[in-house]
């Protein structure tokens, strides 16, 4: 039996964290930093596996569903505590629900070989929109939170569009 490689190991770190987010209950200095761990295990899984020569096919579909996995237990969590409305959860997924279709054509398209993905700024700074409406969820700064995912609804549209120009061209 041959042990999971430490890209897979970090990118699984946020199923626990997820579950121990759950668990934080109201205490906002443990919900950041499992928020902050969970963000650093993202960075080093993909360092590490560029680093390391351990960049796969497995990686590339473990690091975004675990990625999924974590925000889904924050934002479950959020919803359930009153700290995020139901439609901060929508401004929150509009890069996700711009790419639902975009993801089912490269499926239908693509052939079986891995490519490794480009990083796309757009996206990049959705993400860091998104994680910074969380944080100010999870503090209870209200305005801020509600400013922020307005930022993070447009972002998410700008990533979008994006992915969708670079798919197409």
């Amino acid at each position: 039996m041959t042990l999971p490689a430490a890209p897979t190991l970090l990118s699984l770190a946020r199923v626990p964290l997820g579950l121990a987010f759950i668990a934080a209950g109201q205490r906002p200095v443990m919900a950041m930093s499992l928020v902050a761990a969970s963000g650093l295990t993202d960075v080093l899984d993909g360092w590490s596996a560029r680093r390391l020569g351990l960049v796969s096919a497995t990686g590339a579909v473990l690091d975004p569903l675990t990625d999924k996995w974590f925000v889904a237990c924050v934002v479950g969590t959020l919803v359930a505590r009153g700290k995020l409305p139901p439609l901060g959860v929508l401004a929150l997924m509009t890069r996700e629900l711009a790419e639902i279709p975009l993801v089912a054509r490269e499926l239908r398209t693509r052939d079986a070989s891995f490519e490794q993905p480009r990083a796309n700024r757009a996206g990049k700074v959705a993400t860091a929109l998104q994680f910074a409406s969380l944080a100010a969820a999870i503090v209870g700064a209200r305005r801020l939170r509600d400013a922020l995912l307005g930022a993070t609804a447009i972002a998410g549209v700008v990533a979008g569009v994006s992915y969708w120009k670079r798919a197409l061209a």
